[in-house]
């Protein structure tokens, strides 16, 4: 299904209102809200539907949006590394779909090389941010709150994700051409 640029925008409304709108529901798991990473959701599968710049747009927005309408997360430094992030991560998947193959397996790789490399992005910020502060950003605290932090979220983008992108596929909901 190809879709129009009028069609686009109104995901991409809707991608925004979910990452806007998923933390207050994951927020209600004792000890586990944040470790689902909820903004990453709607923002990884916008690239994967919508393509790469509207997926780096959405990211982009999506965390100093909330922080702006929330106060959540915190605008400095948190929302502006995650906007990187998200920019990232809506860019790469958006990037990696189109160019790899259209098979079920290229979902699973172009998620995972997004992860890694917006997880990238948000050390490179952060280190860049908390130096702006006289604080410091160690490795620890980047393997902490990149990986071991998000294991939760991680095998929640890594199981949920794929499936329904390729949900999308089968029920020609979705272009392969993004």
């Amino acid at each position: 299904m190809k879709m129009s640029s009028t069609q686009k925008l109104v995901l991409a409304g809707l991608f925004l209102a979910l990452g806007i709108i998923m933390p207050f529901l994951t927020g209600q798991i004792p000890n586990m809200g944040q470790a689902l990473l909820p903004m990453h959701l709607p923002v990884l599968i916008a690239g994967f539907v919508l393509g790469g710049p509207y997926g780096f747009i959405i990211g982009l927005i999506l965390p100093v949006l909330r922080s702006l309408l929330l106060s959540s997360p915190p605008m400095f430094p948190h929302a502006v590394a995650m906007s990187f992030e998200l920019a990232a991560y809506g860019f790469f998947t958006g990037l990696f779909y189109k160019v790899l193959p259209k098979k079920n397996w290229s979902v699973y790789l172009a998620l995972i090389l997004a992860m890694l490399l917006g997880r990238g992005v948000w050390g490179a910020v952060s280190w860049l941010l908390f130096g702006l502060t006289d604080s410091t950003f160690t490795l620890g605290a980047f393997f902490g709150g990149a990986f071991l932090k998000a294991i939760p979220g991680i095998i929640l983008q890594i199981v949920l994700i794929p499936v329904i992108i390729i949900a999308l596929k089968r029920a020609r909901l979705m272009s392969n051409d993004c």
